[in-house]
């Protein structure tokens, strides 16, 4: 349907009137946005630190922040806050978000690439390197960390960068909050939270269904999720958490991107063959795991995790029968049951070493991926013939060891090398005349070290700089296809890239930080897209490219009332090798990397006035730049400037708490492409963003 876009002003006139009673119901209410320094983060060295001490890329997000972002269903809402990250929300809920880091993972045309995704200490990323992140419970969320640039390449394969999130505690007393978030295209998403501490055991369920219309005709998606995190402190030096959830999405149907001219002719239109197909998934996700963490001793700590999924996947593609009916195509329907598991361990000690110390930590980590996959007739929405019948495989082991080195007052350093090893292996069922067996082997290892050096100038300054190198592998998905139409894509290759950083961090005083950093990435070997026809998707090397840019966030508190927060991202992602395209065409050396945002910026002056206790107010600007669509560089979005307005109240009335929170979001209206379907064969690149959207977030929480 299409969105009554322009109807949110009754909202905010009716929101308004009532400010001077909500704000009379508690008169010492809390703030509702704390001030963000320091951040404490554990991506960087495993341990948890200040941001500010970190030698590295790192920022988080909180959960003040994450619950103003909007309804907590997309991570698009809150990371749009840290430079670098580009989480763009493709309204579209059968393909996930379009995430990438430095452009790592700007190539996926559908779920997460390039990125490591870890929840709760458990990964949330495959051993081949693919993810989503639909399955993340905002509501739960006390923090988001993204950490950039060298050091994230000690996560493994394809860690072009890490995002991880973690489950807030239950509070001292027990508390039970119920959330009502509603808004345009029908959105509506209800929740309850139960959390706690009883004795030695913290808690915390959430529960959440969502609904929506979606913004264009045929993209309506609905998704009940829970996520239970309970901790029990089983003695003075160990802790056990056992973390849980469950994801069920039933419906997302997909509108499928637009071309040029659709877009020109009307964004929110939807193809014609997404009706015809019934394209759209439907997802079921369920996940457990089990993280230990003991305290040897005053120095020496040892963590270990266990954990074990089941996915299953339905989706609907739209590929012309005749297309389908080929002897090597894999159909148009595509179904997936999957298997993982996975375990680790890590261990970490502190050393005095000379004036300073060393902190050591050594881990080893296996995962394990078993899926069957099948493929079938789409009939114009209709289930026809097996297509495709296989069985797929990764296995992944990874040892790493790192060393933080306090060297004195004015130095510190970080030595860190991981090696490890991914398995593939296919085990093709469906042999037929024209569609021989497509059963195969391969395996791919790398060893990638990383070493930085710190200069901390004063209390309040720190530089540094960092170098490292990584490894991506294809996905089970990249290496299904060969160009002879027969057996896996074992020639394909692995991207190797070589990743170089330098930073500063400064506190300019008692309430304000600024974080710079400049990056380069070479890559040989880069993965992209061969040519793609009849449901089947090649994928071939690319050769070299190098991607640069400059960083920047800048948060400051102005006297009790005003807060300021800045990020910005510059990028410079091209091909430094020319190389055959799809259809064989020659992509020149220069050309930019499609799906890969040139420049992106942030900005928040948020308003907390001391007369009008709990009530908040902030307006954001967001800036997107260009990205090109394809590898041949035919086509790019146009760079858009958008703003949003937030309006939050906060109050107490004895054990109740309450609070209210207003957003509308692209205030003028403005047309612009979202997000974009990276070197789509059929040219419908463009997935347009939302116009004028309003959002009303309502919870009331009670403590026992």
């Amino acid at each position: 349907m299409t969105l009554p876009t322009r109807h949110a002003c009754p909202w905010l006139t009716t929101l308004w009137a009532l400010t001077p009673g909500l704000v009379a119901a508690q008169a010492a209410a809390p703030q509702v946005l704390p001030q963000t320094l320091p951040e404490v983060v554990v991506s960087a060295s495993r341990q948890a630190q200040q941001a500010f001490d970190a030698p590295a890329s790192i920022q988080a997000v909180g959960q003040a922040e994450i619950e103003a972002a909007g309804p907590r269903v997309n991570l698009s809402e809150s990371l749009v806050r840290i430079p670098g990250v580009a989480a763009l929300n493709r309204q579209n809920y059968a393909q996930d978000l379009q995430l990438s880091i430095r452009g790592a993972g700007a190539r996926s045309p559908f779920g997460i690439r390039g990125v490591r995704l870890i929840v709760d200490g458990i990964p949330a990323s495959m051993p081949d390197g693919q993810g989503q992140v639909a399955t993340v419970s905002l509501p739960s969320a006390e923090r988001i960390e993204v950490l950039r640039g060298p050091l994230a390449l000690l996560y493994g394969n394809a860690a072009g960068g890490v995002v991880q999130v973690f489950t807030a505690d239950g509070p001292a007393r027990p508390e039970l909050r119920a959330t009502v978030d509603t808004g345009s295209v029908d959105l509506r998403r209800l929740g309850l939270q139960a959390a706690g501490q009883t004795g030695a055991l913290n808690y915390r369920l959430d529960l959440s269904d969502f609904h929506t219309d979606g913004l264009r005709p045929h993209s309506a998606a609905e998704r009940q999720q829970l996520n239970a995190r309970l901790r029990w402190q089983a003695g003075e030096q160990t802790r056990l958490t056992l973390v849980a959830n469950t994801f069920r999405q039933p419906s997302s149907d997909d509108p499928l991107g637009l071309t040029r001219a659709q877009m020109a002719a009307q964004p929110r239109q939807t193809d014609p063959r997404a009706a015809e197909f019934q394209t759209g998934k439907s997802v079921r996700q369920n996940q457990l795991g089990l993280v230990m963490d003991h305290r040897l001793d005053a120095a020496s700590t040892v963590s270990a995790w266990v954990y074990g999924g089941q996915r299953t996947l339905d989706n609907r593609l739209a590929i012309p029968l005749a297309a389908q009916q080929l002897p090597s195509a894999a159909g148009g329907v595509v179904r997936l049951d999957r298997d993982y598991q996975g375990l680790g361990l890590r261990a970490s000690r502190r050393l005095p070493v000379g004036d300073g110390q060393v902190l050591a930590t050594v881990g080893i980590d296996h995962d394990t991926m078993d899926e069957h996959r099948q493929g079938f007739l789409n009939l114009q929405g209709t289930t026809g013939a097996l297509k495709r019948d296989e069985n797929g495989r990764a296995r992944s082991t990874g040892v790493h060891a790192q060393a933080d080195w306090s060297i004195s007052e004015a130095w510190s350093a970080v030595a860190g090398l991981r090696a490890h090893r991914v398995r593939f292996g296919v085990d093709d069922h469906y042999i037929r005349p024209g569609n021989p067996d497509d059963s195969g082997r391969v395996g791919y290892s790398a060893t990638h070290p990383v070493v930085g050096l710190t200069r901390h100038l004063n209390a309040d300054t720190n530089l540094y700089v960092n170098a490292g190198r990584g490894f991506e592998t294809p996905t089970l998905t990249e290496i299904a296809y060969t160009p002879a139409a027969s057996g896996p894509n074992l020639a394909l290759r692995p991207a190797r890239s070589t990743h170089l950083e330098a930073g500063l961090k400064m506190r300019l005083g008692a309430d304000q930080r600024l974080d710079l950093a400049l990056f380069r990435i070479h890559t040989r070997d880069e993965i992209v897209v061969a040519a793609s026809s009849g449901g089947r998707t090649l994928y071939t090397n690319a050769g070299r490219t190098r991607r640069q840019g400059l960083e920047l966030a800048h948060s400051a508190q102005w006297g009790p009332a005003w807060r300021t927060h800045v990020a910005l991202s510059t990028l410079s992602a091209r091909f430094t090798d020319s190389f055959a395209s799809s259809g064989g065409n020659l992509v020149a050396a220069g050309r930019r990397v499609p799906g890969a945002l040139d420049r992106l910026l942030f900005t928040e002056l948020a308003w907390q006035p001391r007369q009008w206790p709990g009530f908040s107010a902030a307006l954001e600007l967001v800036h997107q730049g260009r990205m090109a669509v394809d590898d041949l560089n035919t086509d790019r979005t146009d760079p858009a400037t958008l703003l949003h307005l937030r309006l939050g109240w906060t109050q107490r009335l004895g054990a109740w708490q309450l609070r209210q929170t207003l957003r509308i979001d692209n205030l003028s209206d403005r047309r612009y492409v979202g997000s974009v379907i990276v070197n789509d064969s059929n040219r419908r690149f463009f997935e347009p963003g939302p116009g004028r959207q309003w959002s009303l977030g309502l919870s009331a929480g009670h403590s026992f």
